[in-house]
């Protein structure tokens, strides 16, 4: 499946969050979203990409924005990594992998030689209206941040 364009609807989601708490993307229009997907948690990269929003959440946030992690990995995973490294944003469960097949960003990546699924690393910034502001797939854990503050203005 193709990833929303920008200016398109970014598809609608339920999930359960580190907390276990159920939420949509709906609960947050009104605000920008800064939706990014990692492959998986406590790794370096994803790390570098997660301490990168972090380390500049007051700035998205006086931008009118939250930040939403996603990736495969399950709640206890996501809370040990929320606390590991202080996250002040929410992650996703996104276990079965249908938010990220929803945006795109669920396919077939390679390694050492080897063929598997995952995620794509990619980010979206979605507007007050719940449209597609910004779409950067494949891009590297530092791009990913700097690309999202430029896209939030």
């Amino acid at each position: 499946m193709a990833s929303p364009a920008i200016g398109d609807l970014a598809p609608e989601f339920e999930t359960t969050t580190d907390t276990g708490a159920t939420v949509r993307l709906a609960d947050f229009r009104g605000k920008r979203v800064v939706l990014y997907f990692y492959p998986k948690d406590d790794t370096p990269g994803c790390t570098t990409q997660a301490c990168g929003f972090r380390d500049n959440y007051p700035l998205i946030e006086e931008k009118n924005a939250v930040v939403l992690g996603v990736s495969p990995d399950g709640q206890k995973s996501h809370q040990k990594f929320r606390t590991k490294f202080d996250l002040p944003f929410t992650l996703l469960v996104d276990e079965d992998h249908a938010i990220a097949e929803a945006y795109g960003v669920w396919g077939e990546k390679s390694m050492y030689g080897k063929t598997y699924m995952g995620v794509t690393r990619s980010h979206f910034v979605i507007d007050e209206q719940g449209r597609i502001a910004d779409a950067q797939v494949k891009v590297s854990p530092a791009e990913s941040v700097e690309r999202a503050l430029q896209a939030l203005g």
